[in-house]
């Protein structure tokens, strides 16, 4: 089992645009970052997690000929606003994709794509809302997802662990009943926006903090912006067990 992070910027991605500093001009492939995005894969079920404005070119780049099914962290526009792009796979698989988020994010996503849930038209995409919670266990295909509750600033979100693996973006806090469901991962990969703080990202020192409270034995910082420095300066000050993730990277757990 495997998870391919597909994107490992934050809303802007980077580069971003007009922007001159070291990160935007670096021909380092590390320090390009297309918005946050996952697959989690078994060779038999795909699950992506978002699915952002670089959804498209994401699926083409990790080769995904089929997906099973959407996780939603939330409603942002760079986690939901590529959903019209699931077409292809309704078209190779002749069903509705399935899509899973909070009833708050399921109800955004029908205003967003009133479009998608009206009367079908050939060609329009065709997705499934199926509403869960914080506390939901999904049995999707051959995989378990277990949900966990999140805080993005104020707005509860999700977060999904998969066997000893728990992958956590765009969360600034975690309540204690929250993190014993995260407790036990030896694969651990969140968000670190960033050195300064801030009211709805972890920055990275917060975000080492929480590593060490969860002891998982691997972790990678992902939602990384270009305020954050050159990719090959950052790895340098990390602690052992922690590295910066970077688009198209893989981890087997």
């Amino acid at each position: 089992m495997k998870i391919t992070l597909l994107g490992t910027g934050t809303s802007q991605g980077v580069p971003v645009i007009g922007c001159d500093c070291a990160v935007c001009r670096s021909d380092d492939p590390h320090d390009n970052r297309l918005r946050t995005a996952a697959l989690m894969s078994d060779g038999t079920t795909n699950i992506a997690v978002d699915a952002g404005p670089d959804f498209r070119q994401q699926m083409l780049r990790a080769k995904i000929r089929h997906l099973d099914a959407i996780l939603l962290t939330h409603e942002h526009n760079d986690h939901v606003i590529g959903l019209d792009d699931v077409r292809p796979f309704n078209f190779r698989s002749g069903h509705p994709i399935r899509v899973f988020a909070l009833p708050r994010v399921a109800a955004e996503v029908r205003r967003r794509f009133e479009y998608v849930f009206g009367e079908y038209i050939p060609g329009l995409p065709r997705i499934e809302l199926v509403e869960i919670g914080p506390d939901s266990v999904l049995e999707i295909g051959t995989m378990q997802i277990r949900c966990i509750g999140i805080e993005h600033g104020q707005l509860p979100i999700l977060g999904f662990r998969v066997g000893d693996l728990t992958y956590l973006t765009d969360v600034k806090t975690v309540r204690p009943a929250e993190q014993q469901k995260i407790l036990g991962s030896k694969k651990l990969i969140v968000n670190a926006l960033h050195h300064t703080p801030h009211p709805t990202h972890m920055n990275l020192n917060e975000a080492l903090r929480f590593v060490a409270d969860i002891g998982a034995a691997e972790n990678w910082l992902t939602h990384v912006s270009h305020h954050m420095g050159l990719a090959q300066m950052v790895k340098l000050t990390l602690p052992h067990g922690v590295w910066l993730a970077h688009d198209g990277l893989e981890i087997e757990f």
